[in-house]
């Protein structure tokens, strides 16, 4: 099951740069002209998880396997990229695929790296974004919203109950607001996904400014801040190009690196798990002598869908899940005592699968 955030943004606020810092490679180009990624690149990173290591060490495992976030660079998007304007038709289409967004921001000032709208203003950057997601969202539901109202009125069900949603989501852009902004239950959050609209996903700002202020950040990236208050996303601060350097390096000199700057860790450790919790994902273990496994769910799948995370004939042939809650496995020394403790349990099909779980399931193919 694989997890995926698309990088987004003006051209030249540090997208590419970010991405290579994250997948510690050069395989997206950076230069300082627009569009300079035609292609989307795509890298994984592992999830940093500092239980791997606690229950790797309880059970003597012989190796450690971090569940993974994949990131993808998209190229640049500019004004007026519903309209097919720069490489806009692009842009939109690699940007459906993804399962949430990072909307990096330029947050510092440079005279040697142009801006595309001529000066350094990371709020009316988001909002030329945000607008473009929603008029490109507009357009889609207000092309296929007629057919489903005409089916409903034959009696069909399912074109009915998405018609009346695609009602309420086209209501919020023509009004301005972006369609994650509507209410809805489980099952209708389910039936908007399927529609791959692109201001019905998750975002998250990434506020790049320069290497003095990665520690505190500046007055730009405060405004910008502000503005991701205002529209409920979460925000990370990080210097990209701070981040490019400490790639680079070997792991040992990393940490002397970042104390250098009055860093505790890594923005891109800080943008991997708000990208986790922007994607609401749990983790849950699988731990033995041979491995100690790191799985990825979202939040509020059944045992049977962790099953299947492993192996699809997990999830077919399910027929229980022993468990021990991460706290209980470490409390207890591992599993002999979790099951002396009382803390080894048998969960079924039912259970709702919580983050740290330790699991191992019995099935039947």
């Amino acid at each position: 099951m694989g997890f995926n955030c698309g990088i987004v943004g003006l051209p030249n606020v540090g997208k590419s740069t970010l991405f290579n810092a994250l997948t510690a490679t050069q395989a997206a180009q950076a230069a300082n002209y627009p569009f300079c990624t035609i292609e989307p690149n795509v890298g994984r990173v592992a999830v940093p998880d500092p239980r791997l290591e606690i229950l790797s060490a309880i059970a003597g495992s012989a190796k450690i396997i971090p569940t993974q976030l994949e990131f993808v660079d998209i190229a640049g998007l500019v004004k007026g990229a519903s309209r097919g304007e720069g490489l806009g038709n692009q842009f939109l289409g690699n940007i459906r695929e993804v399962d949430a967004i990072a909307q990096v921001l330029r947050c510092f000032e440079d005279e040697d790296i142009t801006h595309v709208q001529g000066g350094i203003d990371p709020v009316r950057d988001a909002e030329i974004i945000e607008t473009e997601l929603m008029l490109a969202d507009l357009d889609s539901v207000e092309k296929r919203l007629p057919n489903l109202q005409k089916r409903a009125k034959i009696g069909d069900k399912e074109a009915a109950t998405e018609a009346a949603i695609m009602e309420r989501i086209v209501a919020s852009l023509q009004a301005g607001r972006p369609a994650r902004t509507v209410e809805l239950s489980a099952d209708e959050r389910a039936v908007v996904r399927r529609m791959q609209l692109l201001t019905a996903k998750p975002q998250m700002f990434v506020l790049n400014v320069e290497e003095g202020s990665a520690a505190t950040g500046n007055a730009i990236s405060a405004r910008a801040a502000a503005y991701a208050k205002s529209v409920g996303s979460p925000y990370v601060v990080i210097s990209a190009a701070i981040e490019a350097e400490v790639a680079q390096l070997p792991a040992d000199d990393q940490v002397d690196y970042l104390q250098s700057l009055g860093l505790v860790d890594t923005g891109l450790t800080r943008v991997i798990a708000a990208g986790y919790d922007l994607l609401e994902l749990v983790t849950f273990f699988t731990v033995g002598p041979k491995e100690t496994h790191a799985w990825t769910l979202r939040r509020g799948g059944r045992a049977p869908q962790a099953a299947g995370a492993i192996h699809t004939d997990f999830e077919k042939g399910f027929i229980r899940a022993e468990t021990i809650g991460y706290d209980d496995y470490v409390a207890c020394k591992g599993e002999q005592g979790a099951k002396d403790a009382g803390k080894f349990r048998l969960e079924g099909k039912d259970y709702v699968t919580q983050d740290g779980d330790v699991f191992h399931f019995r099935f039947n193919v």
